[in-house]
């Protein structure tokens, strides 16, 4: 293969660890016991977008092949609560991966591969050595045509075995059968709730008493139509329009923003057909324009609402945190965003900071957080000092922000003009991704626990909302 990255001399592949934690399986696999198939593993952590962005690919590349190839996840964590064996299976449910999955404890298989970035795949043939080590995203055109060759070759040297490997997945373990799975957002507004209800793949609105009023969307797709027909794919946040009663959605993995329109109940697709959007992971609405947290390309982008033209509006794509104007400035992996009408406020979550952004002197600023990413924490304290850990969730009320510092487990209330943040709430959350402030009331998305917690923002009660009459989808579980 001209240019390809696949190897000319032979290596072995180190064997797999078999006392390291496995998931989606029985059992441990070992490279000696897959001989005869070809083996991709496929280094991650579940915080990385780009990750992410390849499973699709695996998945694909999985079905196609599923009588010669094993995908196996080695997921050598970023953050420490990623580490957790148990967060890791969280991740696996939300993303419904269906491959074998290896707890890469202390980069151990990390080193042994001389890994240096995610994603990365290392390509192993039937009889047990590295052929190809790819890195990033876009790789399933080349991996496909290294697949066939590879049967090919193999199949005229009589050394690959045809045959299906049974797993028994964590889905199957233990199935997930609740009213919300993994909700990733809430929005609170005009007198009700609407929640990103996003393992479920639709928009659940009641009122602040729980009342289901609608139910959004059938099943993972991209589809337009009545709210019976319409279909999104993991959507996260949202925006409301009092006044045209429209919702937008940012429907992160069809890489969209669809509009939610409660006169007519339509939904309708209104960026990401012809643009590039990269996985839109939050919205907040600003007169007549939608500015996204553009989680996949670590950009902030603007929407115009009167004629759907959507472009960059911060952000020059580079992974990092730097301070600057506009064009100039950089985030990475932005997942949360919130205004109080000057400035745009964004949880900045690879790297652990709150960022702001003065729409009128259009600069960039770092308000708490390390802007690094690889320094995080869990210490309270001011600008610099303060370290918080992969943040998804913010929302700007009473001259303060709401922070959800998502793998601490915990809320923090930030002063964006000091820089000040200290701990709210924490102890009994996991993972919460979005929150919500209308009335007294901080509504949080509490994502791994499936629910939705209301908060008394007097007396700090915490509740979590009961939704009547809302089920899993397709089944009613009483």
């Amino acid at each position: 293969m001209p240019n390809s990255p696949f190897a000319t001399r032979r290596i072995r592949a180190p064997e797999l660890p078999q006392n390291y934690p496995w998931l989606n399986t029985h059992k441990p696999f070992s490279l000696k016991q897959l001989r005869g198939r070809i083996v991709i593993l496929d280094f991650w952590t579940y915080c990385c977008i780009n990750c992410l962005h390849v499973l699709p690919d695996l998945k694909y590349l999985e079905q196609k092949y599923k009588d010669s190839v094993t995908v196996i996840g080695v997921h050598s964590a970023k953050f420490d609560n990623e580490k957790e064996t148990e967060n890791i299976r969280q991740a696996i449910l939300r993303y419904d991966i269906e491959h074998p999955v290896l707890v890469d404890r202390d980069f151990r298989i990390w080193q042994e591969y001389a890994v240096r970035a995610y994603p990365t795949f290392v390509v192993i043939n039937p009889q047990g050595y590295i052929v190809a080590t790819l890195t990033g995203e876009g790789k399933r055109e080349i991996l496909d045509e290294a697949i066939a060759k590879l049967i090919q070759l193999h199949q005229d040297k009589g050394t690959i075995d045809f045959q299906e490997i049974d797993l028994i997945l964590e889905k199957h373990k233990t199935p997930l059968i609740t009213p919300l799975a993994f909700p990733g957002k809430v929005l609170a507004a005009d007198s009700k709730l609407f929640i990103a209800d996003s393992g479920h793949h639709r928009i659940v609105v009641s009122d602040l008493n729980g009342k289901v009023l609608y139910v959004i969307g059938r099943g993972n797709g991209l589809k337009d139509g009545s709210f019976d027909e319409a279909q999104f794919f993991s959507p996260q946040g949202m925006a409301f329009d009092k006044v045209d009663n429209i919702l937008y959605v940012a429907d992160t993995e069809n890489h969209a923003i669809r509009k939610v329109d409660f006169q007519n109940q339509k939904v309708k697709t209104i960026a990401g057909i012809n643009e590039n959007l990269n996985s839109p992971w939050d919205l907040v609405k600003l007169g007549n324009q939608l500015f996204i947290a553009m989680a996949g390309c670590h950009q902030i982008w603007e929407l115009d609402l009167a004629t759907y033209f959507v472009k960059v509006f911060a952000g020059r794509g580079a992974e990092s945190c730097f301070d600057a104007l506009l064009s100039e400035s950089a985030f990475a992996q932005p997942s949360g965003i919130t205004t109080n009408g000057k400035e745009l406020y964004i949880a900045d979550s690879e790297v652990s900071s709150i960022r702001g952004i003065n729409l009128e002197k259009q600069q960039v600023r770092t308000i708490c957080g390390s802007g690094d990413l690889n320094a995080f924490g869990d210490v309270d304290g001011q600008g610099f000092d303060v370290r918080l850990q992969h943040c998804l969730g913010i929302e700007y009320a009473d001259s303060f922000l709401w922070v959800a510092d998502t793998y601490n487990h915990k809320i923090k209330l930030v002063n964006p003009v000091t820089g000040d943040c200290k701990s709210i709430l924490g102890n009994s959350l996991n993972e919460p991704s979005g929150i919500s402030i209308l009335d007294g009331y901080l509504y949080i998305a509490d994502t791994n626990n499936h629910a939705i917690r209301k908060v008394n923002l007097d007396t700090l009660a915490v509740g979590t909302m009961q939704f009547q009459g809302l089920c899993f989808p397709d089944a009613c579980i009483l």
